[in-house]
């Protein structure tokens, strides 16, 4: 094959087949890539304790001792979640109040029982960790309905056993939708705490009302169940905590609003407006709900999300272990590993994706054994692309993007920003016997 990319076209008869059947797709020639350092974000809370302790403090008027306080918590992918736990639990204790926890996950966890207790324990939350009682159901008790006639459900072990009601969420862009209001305290209360029921009622919307219906949904569950604020985490772009904040509930959305502009700003993205390749070395629940980040690709199951950068290619390597299987997100790839597309745990996935109404998230395209392979269909793939030159660019995960693998006609883009510096020197990009890259990205 010539380098600008040129087909030798099929087989002819009687000819020798390639043992390998993409092989026609090969490219003699792709671009020198190098190592890139990329500076984030990095204001960081080193001590837990100290920080929920000082967040409690500025409400402690709202919790009178001897009260009965049930934690609501489930978000998966939040730096040092057990640790916010464990020391939130201890604080309240400390307060003379009766402290239990729930799973406030929507239908995390297969939408079991089982399967909630289960996703807490794979965060490090467990009894003997946080040091109280997690009470899981997926039973729920009905509130009402908003305007639109959505009905309102809340977990029923938070509803009826509990004298307050605390939940604990990072706030951050969603993936899937855009407000002014994405995920946070207020998504938790509307969705999380809604279990299966009140999540795929919600659902069943569209996320295009979410920034409407979070809102009121929200607002009507904080009228009727006593809760007198939500702990806000907010990360850096390092995916490390950088704030821990006690939002009281009579200015939680206002406060939210705040706390996403911040999350936005510190949020780590590609420092870049195009690629022809994306390669994602993992992708799973713990990364992001979507299993890799539509505000860091630029794109959701629909298409552009409009904002960049603008890749015409993603290659997704393998699922992460703590995912467990569910490879919610891996519609958005066009070229999958074999080996991510076989871990896949279709009950865990087929869930998410059927209660958030979007199938296409467990569709799997071209599947292929090697990254050989991979990279040689994803640039042939692309429009208008020589594979000598082909905008290339390797990360880890959309979660972790200190780290970057640029191939040369990035590099001059990538060191303009000011925010990135070469740590290593221009290389082929090489593969061992077996098509697999030889060269690994720091983790």
């Amino acid at each position: 094959m010539t380098a600008g990319g040129d087909y030798p076209g099929p087989v002819a008869d009687g000819a020798s087949a390639s043992p390998d059947p993409l092989a026609v797709f090969r490219h003699d020639r792709l671009p020198r890539w190098a190592l890139v350092r990329h500076s984030l974000d990095t204001a960081e809370i080193h001590d837990v304790a100290k920080a929920v302790h000082d967040a409690l403090d500025t409400v402690a008027d709202s919790l009178p001792r001897g009260k009965r306080v049930c934690v609501a918590l489930g978000s998966r992918g939040i730096d040092r979640i057990d640790e916010v736990a464990r020391a939130l639990v201890a604080d309240l204790q400390a307060r003379g109040l009766e402290v239990f926890a729930i799973p406030a996950m929507g239908s995390h966890g297969a939408a079991t029982a089982e399967g909630q207790l289960a996703v807490l324990a794979s965060l490090g939350i467990t009894e003997a960790s946080i040091g109280c009682e997690i009470r899981s159901s997926m039973e729920t008790v009905h509130l009402g309905q908003v305007a639109d006639g959505i009905p309102v459900f809340v977990d029923r072990h938070a509803y009826q056993e509990a004298d307050l009601v605390i939940p604990v969420n990072r706030v951050k862009p969603h993936t899937d939708f855009t407000g002014p209001i994405m995920s946070g305290l207020l998504k938790m209360i509307a969705i999380g705490l809604g279990k299966q029921k009140g999540a795929d009622t919600f659902h069943r919307e569209g996320f295009a009302t979410f920034h409407r219906l979070i809102p009121a949904v929200a607002a009507h569950t904080l009228a009727q169940v006593p809760i007198p604020f939500g702990v806000a985490l907010v990360e850096n772009g390092q995916a490390r905590l950088r704030r821990i904040e006690a939002v009281p509930a009579e200015v939680m959305e206002a406060r939210e609003r705040e706390l996403l502009e911040e999350a936005d700003e510190a949020m780590a993205r590609l420092p870049v407006a195009s690629l022809d390749v994306l390669i994602v070395d993992r992708i799973g629940k713990d990364i992001s709900g979507l299993g890799m980040d539509s505000n860091v690709v630029g794109r959701y199951y629909t298409g552009p999300t409009g904002r960049p950068p603008a890749i015409q290619r993603i290659i997704v390597r393998d699922l992460t272990d703590e995912t467990e299987g569910n490879a919610v997100g891996i519609g958005m790839a066009d070229v999958v590993l074999r080996r991510a597309a076989e871990r896949m745990d279709t009950a865990k996935t087929y869930m998410n994706c059927v209660t958030a109404k979007t199938p296409e998230g467990a569709r799997v395209a071209l599947t292929v054994d090697s990254d050989r392979q991979a990279l040689d269909v994803a640039v042939a793939c692309c429009i208008k692309v020589e594979a000598p030159t082909a905008r290339v660019m390797r990360v880890l995960d959309t979660k972790h993007l200190e780290w970057l693998l640029a191939s040369e006609p990035v590099l001059d883009e990538l060191l303009a920003t000011g925010r990135c510096e070469l740590a290593g020197p221009l290389v082929d990009i090489a593969f061992d016997d077996e098509g697999q890259f030889t060269l690994h990205l720091p983790s």
